[in-house]
């Protein structure tokens, strides 16, 4: 029997089969010995053990058209991360790591700012300059204000798409939008240290319509970028592709090499000076690293 695992917690999976909806199940130790893990949003094979208790057993993982690393998940066509424009205020530095994390993976992203009826006019058009360059779609809204989501299931439709995003940006809010059926429960952002709590504990698969699938994801305070060569970084803050080969140097790293032609962009205001901040404290870390 042919299956998606739409959940998986502590050494079990549930999938989803058209012929008895969903089945609890183990995977079996063949995966193990082949050092293979099931994966939220893997086509599956199972074994039904009992029909009346809807157990089964995992007896074969269909290959799969993407894997992520984090969030461990698979067979997803797209990324939609979500920060918001206010409480809290967005760590730019970790939503760059997240694109570069998706952009490694190859896999498309959609920016989206949740929280627009909390930040000023001037927060989001400083937004739209920071990322309107960088070769993504982006998406603001307010989850609790705006009627504008049937925009956003459109750019979903047909796809598997990975939300993903910090605590307590609205994330469980816009699954439940858009899935009401995922019940999520939202939790509310400290007054005290204006972060979110953790309301999302693990990976789960929802189907909006044929075809069409969002999976939701615990919520992330940091991301580590060290398995990134420092000469491969550049390579992923897209807005510098267009002036490099005017570099004076093949292979200029765009930090104290004469004849630059990305500072000489950064210095026209061509490209923005946030993203390029961040990017030479991640080429930093990674030099650092290399020195333990």
């Amino acid at each position: 029997m042919h299956g998606r695992i739409i959940k998986g917690i502590a050494g079990f999976y549930y999938v989803n089969t058209k012929e008895y909806g969903v089945i609890e199940c183990k995977a079996k130790g063949i995966f193990r010995n082949r050092n293979v893990k099931p994966l939220v949003g893997d086509e599956v094979e199972i074994e039904l053990l009992d029909a009346d208790k809807k157990e089964g057993s995992i007896t074969e993982i269909c290959e799969r058209r993407s894997e992520l690393i984090r969030p461990a998940v698979a067979n997803v066509d797209q990324a939609m991360v979500i920060f918001a424009t206010k409480e809290p205020d967005p760590n730019l530095n970790l939503l760059d790591r997240f694109l570069i994390m998706m952009s490694k993976q190859k896999v498309d992203t959609i920016i989206c700012f949740n929280k627009t009826d909390l930040g000023t006019k001037e927060d989001i058009e400083l937004l739209k300059k920071t990322y309107e360059k960088c070769g993504y779609h982006l998406f603001f809204f307010s989850a609790i204000a705006d009627e504008s989501f049937e925009q956003l299931r459109a750019l979903l439709k047909g796809k598997t798409t990975v939300l993903a995003g910090p605590s307590g940006v609205g994330k469980s809010t816009v699954m439940n939008l858009m899935s009401p059926l995922a019940d999520m429960i939202t939790g509310s952002v400290s007054e005290k240290i204006k972060r979110g709590k953790h309301t999302t504990r693990h990976s789960e698969l929802f189907c909006l319509e044929e075809d069409t699938y969002l999976m939701d994801t615990p919520g992330f305070s940091t991301l580590y970028i060290n398995e990134i060569d420092k000469y491969e970084l550049k390579q992923y803050f897209w807005e510098f592709q267009e002036y490099e080969q005017d570099c004076r140097f093949n292979g200029c790293l765009h930090k104290n090499e004469p004849g630059c032609a990305v500072k000489a962009a950064l210095e026209r205001h061509e490209i923005h000076s946030g993203r390029y901040e961040n990017y030479l404290q991640m080429i930093t870390e990674l030099e650092q690293q290399k020195k333990y």
